[in-house]
């Protein structure tokens, strides 16, 4: 990848977490817009696991902090540099420009990290650049889509929001089936197998 264009890589979503909410009081929904597409399409339920993601429930293992290996977290400043190599000697491959941005942990080497993001990408990350925090991107792969935030944890519950398609939110909770989501002031749930951030039938509390 250029190393320009990969700079720039998420520098989107800084944008795409400020976009306004835009009440459809004719129906009762609340639009989380990305850019300044109006599009939508209807609630997908019951999703394949890893369909809208990318992402399945890995075998895990215990790296050398004891934690799982792999593992989701997310960053903790809004600059991070990601490096070709576990050292401050490798080169800079790129940088992310979105605090709490979700990652996943596939590999530790002392104070570094392995990472993949969304896109598939893998660098090397200090780990004091990185958080427990769990975070989560909306259906990443979709572009240009909506999903419904649910009030409950249930498609038969009403809709409260619409999230656009790669939106960042906080995960509240996990039950493996649907994820507690918070997004643009809004809090609900969606289809577990719809976030990038937590893998299917995984548990986050």
């Amino acid at each position: 990848m250029p190393k320009a264009a990969a700079i720039n890589r998420f520098s989107y979503m800084s944008a795409m977490t400020a976009v306004g909410l835009m009440m459809a009081a004719a129906i009762g929904f609340a639009a989380v817009l990305k850019h300044q597409h109006s599009h939508k399409i209807p609630f997908v339920a019951q999703a394949e696991a890893g369909a809208l993601t990318g992402s399945v429930a890995p075998a895990q293992q215990l790296g050398p902090s004891g934690l799982p290996i792999p593992r989701f977290v997310s960053l903790k400043a809004e600059k991070v540099n990601v490096r070709k190599g576990p050292s401050s000697d490798h080169a800079v491959a790129w940088v992310y420009q979105q605090k709490g941005l979700p990652v996943e942990i596939t590999a530790e080497f002392e104070t570094w990290r392995r990472i993949r993001d969304a896109e598939g990408s893998e660098g090397w990350i200090l780990q004091n650049m990185l958080a427990g925090k769990r975070t989560a991107l909306v259906a990443p792969s979709r572009k240009d889509s909506f999903i419904n935030l649910m009030s409950e944890p249930s498609i038969e519950s009403r809709a409260v929001a619409k999230l656009a398609s790669g939106v960042l939110g906080e995960i509240k909770s996990c039950d493996g089936t649907w994820c507690r989501i918070v997004s643009g002031g809004y809090d609900g749930y969606v289809d577990q197998n719809m976030v990038w951030g937590a893998y299917p039938g995984e548990a986050v509390n």
